[in-house]
């Protein structure tokens, strides 16, 4: 079966909404065609020269990055910087590329799940919920097809409120209608003022399948005219947002937890503020940048925050609440590649996926 961009990129936007990323990012097909054929795909944390060298090396046809190459506008493309330059040559080799970035830091399926697999961490929510992911749909359908139409809402992602799905709120009353002459009633007769007796449905949905919700009403309603409502509401998604909190199998000592993270995450090094002499339990974290979340961390009582690009004075926030761990931005992200070889190797199985080996890490170690 023939494989194209636009297929890979339904999958991953399936998982992660191009509308969860963060306003200031720059996600989904940067370069090259939806339409172009792909047998070959490379994933890497960094696109830098020596990754597109290595694509062209492995005749790769895609390239999915979880950074962007390119994150603001660029005026001309000469090749005086890398990015400009890794441009030029995916065009001269037709290699399209993809971002998957901030939208997969926010879905519970997203990078956290691969981490908190690693690390053993029952995840209980998200630390930061992200705002306005919800919507709300009120529609009015006619007696005895209700159930046709609740049910099409559902299969298309409505009504699941935590652990709980197929969660509607319905009851019933009177819609009146008249059609002109251009109308064409499924019930009544046009010109003729109606009263029929509905059901009123309502049921929340995430922001991202808007349009999948609105093509189930549309199309398993009976009526002509649809009537319906959608609401922004402030409801909070508990898996949908940045960074988790949740427990690990069992409580470690300080030094003894630093030591099970340098070896699952591999790191070569560990920043972190003095110990608190409490055992570790409960874990706070954001992978990538997340010196922002330490004083919800604190709020939520976790035991330990963990994430990267920390600040000297950041450290000075723990006041012997909670130990803060900087494990390195690049350590936090790399398993992403795993994560995104994992969706692919799920739903294609005519196309190669690579993960890119060279180490694109800018930070160097002087052991």
């Amino acid at each position: 079966m023939e494989v194209f961009v636009r297929d890979i990129a339904n999958v991953l936007e399936n998982i992660a909404p191009l509308e969860y990323a963060d306003s200031y990012d720059n996600v989904g097909l940067i370069v090259g065609s939806f339409y172009k054929r792909v047998k070959n795909v490379l994933i890497t944390l960094d696109l830098t020269e020596k990754v597109l060298y290595e694509s062209i090396k492995k005749k790769c046809d895609l390239i999915i990055s979880f950074h962007p190459v390119i994150f603001k506008p660029i005026k001309n493309i000469t090749g005086k910087t890398f990015s400009e330059r890794v441009i030029i040559h995916a065009l001269k080799n037709d290699i399209s590329i993809y971002v998957i970035h901030t939208n997969l830091d926010v879905v519970w399926e997203g990078t956290s799940s691969y981490i908190s697999k690693l690390l053993q961490i029952n995840r209980e929510k998200v630390l930061f919920p992200k705002k306005g992911s919800i919507k709300k749909l009120t529609t009015y359908v006619p007696v005895n097809y209700e159930k046709k139409v609740r049910n099409a809402l559902f299969e298309a992602g409505a009504g699941n409120i935590s652990n709980y799905s197929h969660c509607s709120y319905n009851f019933d009353g009177f819609g009146s209608y008249m059609g002109n002459e251009k109308t064409k009633p499924f019930i009544g007769k046009k010109g003729v003022f109606h009263m029929e007796k509905e059901i009123c449905i309502n049921v929340i949905f995430p922001d991202s399948k808007l349009d999948r919700i609105k093509n189930a009403l549309f199309k398993n309603h009976p009526y002509e005219e649809v009537a319906y409502e959608i609401y922004n509401i402030e409801n909070i998604n508990p898996y949908i947002g940045i960074g988790f909190i949740g427990n690990i199998l069992k409580k470690m000592n300080e030094y003894d937890f630093l030591l099970f993270i340098k070896k699952k995450m591999n790191v070569p090094c560990i920043r972190h503020s003095d110990f608190t002499g409490k055992k570790i339990k409960k874990i706070a974290m954001i992978t990538g940048s997340g010196r922002f979340g330490i004083e919800t961390a604190v709020k939520e009582e976790a035991d330990v925050f963990i994430s990267s690009d920390l600040k000297y004075h950041d450290f000075f926030k723990c006041e012997k609440k909670i130990l803060i761990v900087d494990i390195g931005h690049y350590e936090s992200e790399k398993f992403t590649k795993n994560l995104v070889k994992s969706f692919i190797d799920k739903n294609f199985t005519s196309i190669y996926v690579y993960e890119s080996e060279v180490h694109t890490n800018p930070v160097k170690y002087f052991y």
